[in-house]
């Protein structure tokens, strides 16, 4: 008896598949509106970054596109030296997994593995514009799962968070 729930709990779990398929650039963009001017002036920005992410199902074999957004905006004073906007994606393939344990890998796994992505072409805009190097802080998709959700929860609302969206770091 002991075995027999044994092996079915081993195929249940061999039934549980999530797999990268891709990672591709959604949408790209950097704006220097202070060029050349902002050469001529000391380098201290005040510097804000911004992630959302959102998931979609592609179709109804389990594929899911996850998209991860950055928008790190650099300001001098009031005045804005750069901003950019990266939407890393990919598609990742999911089977025997449904509901909030979905939801969840979807918002906190899937972005932990496009933010790397993110992140470098971030970094690769930033100098190609001829400002010093941005390496953006790791980020804790899980902890900003739970916030999202425990605040949602506080809020009254009566479904799970499918991702952060719109935090501040």
């Amino acid at each position: 008896m002991a075995e027999e729930g044994t092996a079915a709990g081993q195929e249940a779990q061999a039934q549980q598949q999530f797999v990268t398929q891709r990672v591709y650039t959604k949408d790209i963009s950097f704006e220097s509106p202070m060029t050349p001017n902002v050469f001529r002036q000391e380098w201290k920005p005040a510097v804000n970054v911004d992630l959302n992410t959102k998931s979609s199902r592609v179709d109804e074999e389990g594929n899911h596109e996850v998209v991860l957004t950055l928008t790190i905006t650099a300001k001098l004073e009031e005045q804005t030296a750069f901003l950019v906007e990266v939407q890393q994606a990919g598609i990742f393939y999911v089977a025997g997994i449904e509901g909030d344990a979905l939801r969840q890998l979807l918002s906190t796994v899937a972005p932990t593995i496009l933010f790397p992505y993110a992140r470098e072409a971030v970094d690769n805009l930033v100098v190609k514009g001829g400002f010093p190097a941005l390496m953006i802080a790791p980020v804790n998709f899980d902890a900003l799962f739970r916030q999202a959700v425990a605040q949602q929860a506080a809020e009254g609302g009566d479904q799970v968070v499918a991702a952060p969206e719109g935090s501040t770091h």
